[in-house]
């Protein structure tokens, strides 16, 4: 459990961020009732003094004051804080660019039958959505990242995916009137796959 004082440099961290102008703390922000309709814009326009920083993190712990927050740490025993362990790597996520995050993100939920599990920003400029176990990043960006052409010259793959049962995946698909990069095939390698183009072009590969 953090402490008080780490708690504290959290609040700090968060002034410090909203003074620099980082557009992500408009997400935060608005987890206070009162800025709840604000835009990122209108969010960094705030004064944002250190006492709704910590009024912020300390929502954030599951606490609903600040005062509440030192409270229970003040409760719990200075000795229960678990030791660290063994670092350990949890998953990993691709990250798509795109010009638009929330058509993106309803792109995967309408056609590929993905839910999004959240949306940053407002408007968005962040996202990520998921289908069973695989989770997709997606990232605004103002212009291609790559230049005309390169996608289909080079044969970028921008996300690989494992699916069990892919040709049931891709008669899904199929039914939906999906547009293919690639339709279904069995590769050299021993995979079968079928490749879908998203919004940006990004083109996303499904393997069984």
């Amino acid at each position: 459990m953090p402490t008080l004082e780490a708690y504290k440099k959290l609040a700090k961290q968060l002034v410090r961020w909203h003074r620099e102008g980082n557009y992500s703390i408009g997400e935060r922000i608005r987890r206070l009732d009162r800025y709840r309709l604000v835009t990122d814009k209108e969010a960094l326009a705030l004064k944002f003094p250190l006492s709704e920083a910590q009024e912020i993190i300390a929502i954030e712990a599951g606490h609903k004051t600040w005062a509440e927050l030192k409270r229970n740490l003040e409760a719990v025993p200075s000795d229960s804080a678990p030791s660290p362990g063994a670092a350990l790597l949890k998953s990993a996520f691709p990250v798509l660019f795109v010009a638009n995050v929330k058509a993106s993100a309803e792109f995967f939920r309408d056609l590929l039958g993905f839910k999004i599990d959240f949306l940053h920003g407002h408007p968005a400029f962040y996202g990520a959505v998921s289908r069973d176990g695989a989770t997709i990043h997606l990232r605004f960006v103002h212009e291609p990242v790559f230049k005309e052409g390169a996608r289909q010259s080079e044969q970028l793959i921008a996300c690989f995916l494992q699916v069990e049962n892919v040709k049931s995946l891709y008669a899904e698909y199929m039914a939906k009137g999906v547009t293919f990069d690639d339709k279904l095939k069995r590769e050299a390698w021993g995979g079968t796959t079928f490749s879908v183009p998203d919004l940006d072009g990004n083109s996303i590969c499904f393997s069984g």
